[in-house]
């Protein structure tokens, strides 16, 4: 799928960098200043559910001060599928040749950028920042969280037969050609489902995966988002998935 090396100008492909935030205030600062200390020429866009606490007028203020970020106010809280849809279209609509997602809570490293847009360099179509690939980690996670996301992610690969051992991986950069080839403003899933879809979108298109190891940090400030509620959509959404293109094959097969 990949369509050869990226577009360059003088300082290499351009950068879109989306930042879903709710209820980040005490973190969106330092997460902008260090993607702009790694990726200096990226533009940033901060996607912002109504937050109550500010995050919208911090992001602001540092657009003023430091230049090539936007902020994205919506009325309401919309899902993170919601928010890197929206994120994607902007910059694709920019004309854009990278699209890169991240979380505003410091658990993505914003150093590990490089390494990623590295491997689209290389020819993948998807670049996942990868827990489970050799060489990532997820430093002090308790026992049981890191049982259930090692156990939905096989599920997630047996299902529908997928080799990337981190389909859930919120940390990703994506070729702009890949997110056009793959329609994926049509997605609806949000969460862990909306990772997996993406994931399962690209390959089915043809697309190339590299899984770039990183350490997976857990916020140290603020609330996590995740719910059973989220991991559970996504592990019905799998199964869906895989029962509907199995029975799908089936049918082209039996086809006269």
């Amino acid at each position: 799928m990949t369509d050869g090396n990226l577009p360059a100008g003088p300082d290499g492909p351009r950068v879109w960098v989306t930042v879903p935030t709710y209820e980040e205030a005490d973190n969106i600062e330092l997460l902008v200043r260090r993607v702009r200390e790694s990726v200096p020429d990226a533009h940033i866009l901060v996607v912002d559910d109504n937050s109550a606490d500010g995050t919208a007028a911090k992001a602001e203020a540092l657009a003023a001060e430091l230049g090539g970020i936007e902020v994205l106010r919506r009325p309401r809280k919309l899902g993170l599928g919601s928010a890197y849809r929206a994120g994607h279209a902007v910059g694709i609509a920019r004309g854009f040749d990278v699209m890169v997602q991240i979380d505003a809570d410091l658990s993505h490293n914003p150093a590990d950028l490089p390494r990623l847009l590295a491997a689209l360099e290389r020819g993948a179509d998807l670049a996942v920042g990868s827990r489970y690939a050799p060489g990532g980690s997820v430093p002090n996670w308790p026992r049981r969280r890191l049982a259930l996301s090692v156990a939905g992610n096989r599920y997630t690969a047996f299902c529908l037969g997928m080799g990337v051992r981190d389909a859930t991986a919120g940390y990703r950069a994506y070729r702009a050609s890949i997110l056009r080839a793959i329609d994926f403003e049509t997605t609806h899933s949000t969460g862990y489902g909306f990772q997996i879809e993406m994931t399962y979108r690209v390959l089915d298109a043809g697309g190339t995966i590299e899984e770039v190891p990183i350490a997976f940090t857990d916020r140290v400030r603020g609330h996590s988002k995740m719910s059973w509620r989220i991991v559970a959509e996504a592990m019905l959404l799998v199964t869906w998935w895989g029962v509907r293109d199995r029975v799908l094959r089936r049918r082209r097969k039996r086809a006269p």
